[in-house]
């Protein structure tokens, strides 16, 4: 455990997040409360604890890290810890984003000088790190500005510099096509699994013990297509996602009437992109797939995670190797042409030998597209709720595994196109798409990048609408799928105060 408190209420995620990213497999506290971080420390002694101070008065915040007994540094004057680093900012509060700049930069350079440890991503703990470059290209301004910038404001490695530039350059040509101002997408998502993995946070629940309910669901489902048809007749659509959970684990009827539905419902003539995630070997058939090719689904993901048939019954994902060859090649036959694969690395158990076993078989396959996520486990994930269960399981993920990705990807003539980060993700690493030229995932990106309304239906869905002036409003539906069908009115209401001006 490492504690940390602060003489106010403010920057806390930023602060847990750069600690967290030096010491993955500590618990971090962060806290404005004395009281609160005094009584964690009686029950269980810190790492280290840490100290940070707003003074306003002074225009600086200063960080104090504080070492147990046991450690040797300057004697604190209770004498009951030792003050191991000082580090202070000068700020300007009045500026928000300089503010937090450089707080992360003076924590990272104290825990840095401590640990003896650099990382990648330096001081950035944000989602999506390409955004940097993004906007910066927007503004015209050159490559070697860029990497003077988030070298010196991030600290971050020349290689992930160069990384983010790359996909934000790859980004910015392919948004090209994608109509902001009258365009927008659609998510759809279906939130039944076959089974849930023991890594997962979604909003999913095993199809078995919905199977009778699914009908309503999609009943439910329709009311909110038809209310954003209709809120949404003068725009255009531009790309469709179908996720989940796992769409394929509706039956071939109930997938037919849904994507019936779709195309009843909204005018595809705008339509570049339409994604439907087939997701967990085990739910795909030939029939579902058969239904997606005749309603003109344009992308679908097949997702290993993982081709060891052990860390798949570790994790719960109730397929085989085996199953996923055939469901890949039964894709190909029936003309898909654009198959993504997910595979996740830091999976429990697995080695650098396990990762590069399952890309020589994923490599054989040669996939139009392959993203790679590293595991992050969330808070409701079973690997964390049951954490005694899977106690003693090893989760180790390295750069040197992260750059064996890469290198395969390169050899399958995959370039990145997309990448994004996730909280309570281990290490400071980053998810990463790769594809082949023009079999880009364009909602990927879009979902990334907030720079197209995306309207969301279905339970758990969050509908994020975009302003001229890049504001962001979001609309949220219930997760619960009962609770979505009961009160679909609510949610539909919701949607249309979101959609009144779309």
């Amino acid at each position: 455990m490492i504690t940390i408190c602060l003489n106010k209420a403010d920057f806390e995620y930023d602060i847990h997040s750069l600690v967290k990213a030096f010491y993955p497999k500590e618990d971090v506290k962060v806290f404005a409360d004395k009281e609160k971080v005094y009584k964690l420390e009686q029950e269980s002694t810190p790492l280290f604890h840490m100290e940070v101070f707003f003074q306003y008065d002074k225009g600086r915040i200063e960080v104090i890290l504080y070492l147990p007994p046991k450690d040797q540094g300057e004697p604190y004057e209770n004498g009951s810890y030792y003050i191991g680093r000082k580090g202070n900012a000068k700020v300007e509060f009045s500026d928000r984003k300089q503010s937090k700049n450089r707080l992360k930069q003076c924590l990272y350079q104290m825990l840095s000088e401590y640990t003896g440890q650099t990382l990648p991503w330096g001081t950035l703990t944000g989602i999506r790190p390409t955004k940097i470059p993004m906007s910066m290209l927007e503004e015209g301004k050159k490559e070697i500005e860029i990497k003077e910038y988030m070298a010196d404001t991030y600290f971050a490695s020349e290689q992930k510099i160069d990384l983010s530039i790359e996909i934000a350059k790859r980004e910015k040509e392919l948004l090209k096509q994608i109509d902001y101002k009258d365009g927008y997408s659609l998510y759809i998502g279906i939130p039944f699994c076959p089974s849930i993995c023991s890594y997962c946070s979604f909003s999913s629940s095993p199809i078995g013990i919905w199977k009778e309910k699914v009908d309503a669901y999609l009943c439910a489902l329709e009311r909110e297509i038809d209310s954003t048809a209709h809120s949404c007749s003068h725009k255009k659509l531009n790309t469709i996602y179908i996720g989940g959970g796992t769409p394929t684990t509706l039956s071939p009827r109930q997938l037919d009437w849904l994507l019936t539905k779709i195309e009843n419902s909204f005018a595809f003539s705008s339509l570049l992109e339409y994604t439907v995630e087939a997701g967990r070997p085990d739910s795909i058939t030939r029939d579902n797939l058969e239904v997606l090719r005749n309603h003109q689904v344009s992308r679908i993901s097949i997702n290993p995670q993982t081709m060891k048939q052990e860390t798949l019954n570790l994790i719960g994902r109730r397929h085989t190797p085996e199953q996923t060859v055939e469901s890949f090649w039964m894709a190909r036959e029936l003309g898909f042409d654009n198959i993504n694969m997910d595979l996740i690395v830091g999976l429990p158990q697995e080695t650098l030998e396990d990762v590069e076993s399952t890309l020589d078989q994923i490599k054989v396959l040669s996939p139009d597209s392959l993203t790679i996520h590293s595991l992050a486990l969330k808070r409701v994930a079973k690997l964390r709720i049951f954490s005694e269960e899977y106690k003693g399981l090893e989760m180790k993920n390295s750069w040197e595994i992260i750059d064996l990705t890469a290198s395969y990807a390169k050899k399958m003539g995959l370039l990145p196109y997309y990448l994004y980060r996730q909280k309570n993700m281990a290490g400071n690493f980053e998810n990463v798409g790769y594809a082949r030229a023009g079999k880009e995932g364009l909602y990927n990106i879009l979902i990334m990048e907030e720079k197209q309304s995306i309207v969301a239906l279905g339970a758990g869905s969050i509908s994020k609408k975009v302003y001229p002036d890049r504001r962001i409003e979001r609309c949220e539906n219930v997760k619960d799928v009962a609770q979505y069908i009961e009160r679909i009115g609510e949610m539909i209401e919701r949607k249309k105060h979101l959609l009144c001006d779309c």
